[in-house]
């Protein structure tokens, strides 16, 4: 097996990873925990609390899906961003951008598994200092997408590829 693939199999490996712990965590929160109703409470740390909120819309409630229509075409939307990084992460040749994308990839597919099953995506982290709420309530697959995205932004800002040798001479 060739680097590259190995590379995109971590990729597709880590995808999973995300997508079950997500999936799982999920569960863990809503039938171990017992937290079925929106506002539903388990304390944990002074600082972090598990608390069920559902959320009908995407990134920071934007575009809430209000009908069953828009509950489909969230799920339809979604699951092409999620095609898109798929094929995106099978083109791409570092495996830091590989691993990046698969975060997103197993995030992505979280949230749509959540949508499709219930309608919208369930939140439980609850992460604060005091009352003050720095962040929206999330989930593994919302954290896994937000490092993810900035991993990949961090990498195109700040990792510059170093010119070929033919480009240095065709400059000169």
């Amino acid at each position: 097996m060739s680097t590259l693939a190995k590379f995109r199999l971590y990729g597709i490996l880590l995808a999973l990873a995300i997508f079950a712990a997500d999936q799982w965590m999920k569960d863990y929160v809503v039938n171990t925990l017992g937290l079925t109703r929106v506002g539903d409470h388990y304390p944990l740390l002074p600082f972090f609390d598990f608390t069920r909120t559902n959320n009908y819309g995407v990134s920071l409630g934007m575009f809430e899906a209000t009908s069953m229509e828009m509950r489909w075409i969230l799920v339809g939307v979604t699951a092409l961003i999620a095609l898109v990084v798929l094929v995106w992460m099978m083109r791409e040749k570092l495996l830091g951008e590989i691993l990046a994308l698969s975060l997103v990839l197993g995030g992505a597919l979280g949230n749509i598994v959540d949508r499709y099953r219930f309608g919208y995506v369930v939140d439980y982290a609850d992460f604060h200092i005091g009352t003050f709420r720095p962040f929206l309530i999330f989930n593994v697959a919302d954290a896994a997408i937000t490092i993810g995205v900035v991993i990949i932004l961090a990498r195109a800002l700040f990792m510059r590829e170093k010119p070929s040798n033919e480009q240095d001479a065709a400059t000169e």
